[in-house]
């Protein structure tokens, strides 16, 4: 089972502004009442009511020095002039759309205009905007009721009249009461007061209703928005409303393959992780039922990291999981990043003015609040660095993410955008077959990551290199050239194939290769294996192969003696076979060739330091250079007879030789140390003072 996470789930933003006041007003050790529960959610008024958070449902009731909060539904202007004239604190924290249609009401009311509200009678926010009404008015919830209104006829065509509407009232309702009123009344003004924010989490879910099996509603049964949101969804698919996870039943989800989640504004996030991850547990459950090979479970881990790979910006779009590392991410941590992407939908254009490591400065055209993009929200690369990626003065087509209307700031992202444009080309890419170039920025279980033009394309590990690899790591950071293969156009899901192009290109380099190659040129050429005989090495897009003979002038037992794969080498054409379409390489130079060093360096009669080599029962090998032996032959060794070798010499031991010969044509060279000895002076060959102090007749008595 995919479960499909609306975007716009939980807190809009003036409930959120309204708890986040409560919370304040706590952690400052105020005694604090609410006029009425904060919101329609009986699980988090329990919980601040464990802060000490009390319900009054009149002002009268606070005591003297208490805070009291109006919440965000708003209040009748004369029970904000009654609280004014009580010992109490008042904390206005009616949502900034509601007052807005305060403002609307009192200013038509003043003109004399009939106000007609769309909208449940009973409901606090009703009842509060009828309050700021200083003529008549008329509440409505639906287009059956509105007609009921005009045929009553108490109020001509072409008397003065607005038309606002709750802010959680129901979008096609209104559209359709709108169209009713203007029929009638000809002095008709609409003010389309329904929030953004819940007309986008309508649509979302009537978009999610329509791709799932089964919808799941999370919010209180007393809040008017959930009541909508299950009203919208369950026209299209089965639609279940709860308020906590314990609601949950495991039979819904039986046979079912997409189950779509989205809740109420008055819904805490924390409720919303519970019940996503009980039915994670459960969805969790089935897969393990299904997946019943290897194969199987790889086609889920590389579906699950495409489905990583969504850009952020797509609020239409069911969400998908992300991940942690984008495949480790449990369903808790993807709704909390989900939670934190609350956009507008809006976009702007701005000038950096300021830059910093964590965040850029932005003053947004048209608008007074100080803008900043935070740096996560720049650019679709998490290895990007700020400074590099903008500079002050630069314009930018900015997303607005969030507006903090307390502080005067507004959140902005230029990733989201970029990730719009992008999706576009991607798009365009599968249908023309056009090929892309992306940054790896993530390796991943079952392939990688590849961002081009701001979306996030996943590259199974099968498509990632033109040769299957084992361990993808090596390519993270680096630029690939790769095409679309697989769209999802419902949820921006893009899958593509490194290989393809690179076998493409590959093939192209091979024919102009062919067409040109010659025996002698040279190459600078990339190690790519090893084997026991040799190395292959590719020449741009063809593989030449080095015999181990040809490596080194010396003898080497295998090629990881002089190259590891991935190293740079400079190489020439040995050979072609044209028809088996095989290339030998060299990689010995013959500058380094140690038997031209010898005839450069080493004639005959030179005298060098050599090292003793190797032993035989004719003499010695010493080592002149490396690849370069030569013979002391026993005769040679000493300057007296040598029985064995080993009597004189040892391994290892290094020597002073003369060269009394060179045969370059077989390779041989005659070493002496005797006649190095032999050319010591006469009188160096005994101890000449001794001779000439002993009597003539010791010394022949001596000799006899």
């Amino acid at each position: 089972m995919e479960i499909l996470l609306a975007h716009s789930a939980g807190f809009c933003f003036g409930v959120s502004k309204a708890v986040a006041r409560v919370n304040e007003l706590l952690d400052e050790g105020r005694t604090v009442y609410t006029l009425g529960p904060i919101i329609h959610n009986p699980q988090l008024v329990d919980q601040l009511a464990r802060r000490g958070v009390r319900i009054a449902q009149t002002p009268d009731e606070v005591p003297e020095g208490a805070v009291l909060v109006i919440r965000s539904h708003g209040v009748p202007r004369d029970t904000v002039e009654h609280i004014r004239e009580l010992p109490v604190e008042m904390c206005d924290a009616t949502c900034p759309f509601v007052s807005k249609i305060h403002r609307i009401a009192a200013e038509q009311s003043a003109k004399g205009a009939l106000l007609l509200i769309a909208g449940d009678h009973r409901h606090p926010e009703v009842i509060g905007i009828r309050g700021h009404c200083s003529g008549p008015s008329v509440v409505f919830s639906s287009a059956e009721e509105l007609s009921k209104e005009i045929e009553k006829g108490e109020w001509s065509a072409d008397h003065p009249v607005a038309m606002v509407s709750q802010t959680t009232f129901h979008t096609k309702t209104w559209e359709n009461c709108v169209k009713i009123a203007k029929k009638h009344y000809t002095n008709l003004l609409v003010f389309d007061t329904i929030c953004d924010a819940t007309a986008k989490r309508q649509n979302e879910a009537v978009e999610l209703s329509l791709k799932s099996d089964i919808m799941v509603i999370v919010g209180g049964r007393q809040s008017s928005n959930t009541a909508k949101l299950r009203d919208v969804c369950s026209a299209n698919c089965p639609t279940v409303l709860i308020e906590t996870a314990d609601e949950l039943s495991r039979q819904w989800f039986e046979g079912i393959r997409t189950a779509g989640l989205t809740a109420g504004a008055s819904t805490p996030a924390d409720i919303i992780k519970e019940v996503l991850s009980t039915m994670s547990e459960i969805e969790k459950n089935n897969e393990v039922q299904r997946v019943e090979d290897a194969a199987a479970a790889e086609t889920i881990v590389s579906d699950a990291a495409a489905a990583a790979a969504e850009t952020a910006d797509q609020a239409e779009a069911a969400s998908t999981v992300p991940a942690k590392s984008f495949d480790e991410m449990s369903f808790e941590e993807a709704l909390e990043a989900s939670l934190q992407s609350l956009s507008t939908d809006e976009r702007v254009h701005g000038v950096v003015v300021g830059i910093a490591p964590n965040e850029v400065q932005v003053e947004v055209v048209g608008r007074k609040q100080a803008g900043y993009i935070p740096a996560d929200e720049l650019s679709a690369d998490p290895n990007a660095k700020v400074e590099d990626l903008v500079k002050v003065g630069d314009e930018l087509e900015l997303l607005i993410m969030r507006t903090n209307d307390q502080e005067g700031t507004i959140m902005l992202s230029k990733k989201r955008v970029d990730a719009m444009k992008g999706w576009d080309k991607v798009v365009e890419a599968e249908e023309s077959g056009a090929v892309l170039e992306g940054t790896v920025t993530d390796v991943i279980k079952g392939g990688m990551l590849v961002v081009t033009n701001g979306v996030r394309v996943f590259v199974p590990a099968s498509q990632a290199s033109a040769m299957r690899m084992e361990d993808l790591s090596p390519l993270k950071g680096t630029t690939v050239r790769f095409r679309i293969i697989e769209t999802n156009k419902s949820r921006r899901r893009a899958v593509g194939s490194v290989r393809q192009v690179a076998r493409e290109e590959r093939k192209e380099k091979e024919g102009a290769f062919w067409e040109k190659a010659e025996v002698g040129q040279t190459y600078a050429g990339v190690v790519k294996s090893l084997t026991s005989y040799g190395a292959f090495v590719d020449i741009g897009g063809v593989d030449g192969m080095i015999h181990i003979s040809e490596l080194s002038w010396s003898r080497i037992k295998h090629p990881s003696e002089v190259v590891n794969v991935g190293d740079k080498v400079e190489v020439y054409i040995k050979d072609l076979d044209h028809e088996k379409k095989k290339i030998s390489l060299g990689y010995r130079k013959t500058e380094d060739n140690p038997w031209e060093i010898l005839k450069e360096q080493y004639p005959v009669g030179s005298v060098v330091k050599a090292k003793v080599v190797g032993m035989t029962t004719f003499g010695a090998f010493a080592q002149l250079l490396p690849g370069v032996d030569g013979l002391i032959h026993i005769s040679q060794i000493a300057n007296h007879r040598v029985e064995k070798p080993q009597d004189e010499l040892k391994v290892g031991e290094e020597v002073t030789v003369k060269i009394t010969n060179i045969d370059y044509d077989k390779k041989r060279i005659s070493l002496s140390i005797r006649e190095l000895l032999e050319d010591v002076p006469a009188e160096d060959e005994g101890d000449s003072e001794t001779a000439e102090e002993a009597p003539a007749g010791e010394t022949e008595e001596s000799a006899e």
